[in-house]
């Protein structure tokens, strides 16, 4: 069985018995990976039997729909509080980078299925879920990611005036880094962060327009918040240096 702390055994048995099968198929996936997400292993680890599964999610395959959408909220939940960290949109989005290499980090499994990285066999989610699902929640998501880019546009830093191209192209390399990063690809840096991700931000900035000092100001200052107000304030090993 996955080793759990006793006050996390505590609150997960105090939950509704919906909400106790999601959060204990998270740290499933969080412990042990996607191999055992099993009816019978997820019913045992909540301490349910495994009708439960079914009558609350029809089986594995709805439950998995039901985890990445968690999965979303966190992300969601994580971007807002990034996009809070101070006026300089530039900042925010370099915040909000950070961000999502930590839920990452936190659950890797969980953020290979929320981006279909992986199959997981026939338990994949279904992409077509209805309004609310999984689909829907990534885009609540991608949208405060979106909402910082717009305001990059609008503070005239950068050249181009599109907010959803400058979006599009900021994504793709957060996400890019994130998942090579989780891969093992960059592991002879001994500084990720410093060494791959805020240069290639930096530049991305500079080559849309924007003045390299200033654009590194944004990074500086968004680490800085990182390390006093976000999640490097809470823990020492959370905390960032952008030198190598």
């Amino acid at each position: 069985m996955a080793e759990r702390h006793d006050d996390t055994d505590v609150e997960t048995q105090l939950e509704p018995v919906r909400d106790r099968l999601v959060s204990v198929t998270i740290a499933l996936l969080a412990d042990v990976g996607p191999s055992e997400i099993k009816v019978r292993r997820i019913a045992e680890e909540a301490g349910v039997s495994t009708i439960a599964v079914y009558h609350h999610f029809g089986g594995v395959r709805e439950l998995l729909q039901v985890v990445v959408g968690r999965g979303y909220r966190t992300l969601r939940t994580a971007f807002e509080k990034a996009a809070a960290s101070g006026p300089d949109p530039g900042a925010q989005l370099f915040a909000i980078a950070l961000s999502c290499r930590r839920v990452a980090q936190d659950n890797a499994h969980l953020y290979d299925m929320m981006f279909g990285l992986s199959t997981r066999g026939t338990y994949r989610y279904v992409a077509e879920a209805p309004d609310g699902g999984p689909a829907q929640q990534f885009l609540e998501s991608y949208a405060v990611f979106a909402d910082a880019c717009e305001r990059l546009v609008e503070s005239g830093r950068i050249a181009i005036t599109d907010g959803h191209q400058v979006a599009a192209e900021l994504w793709s390399a957060v996400h890019g880094f994130v998942t090579l990063e989780m891969a093992g690809h960059f592991a002879r840096f001994e500084n990720p962060v410093g060494q791959v991700l805020a240069p290639m931000a930096v530049n991305h900035f500079v080559g849309m327009g924007d003045e390299r000092s200033r654009a590194e100001k944004s990074g500086h200052d968004a680490v800085t918040w990182w390390n006093a107000e976000g999640p490097g304030g809470e823990s020492e090993s959370a905390q960032i240096s952008l030198h190598p």
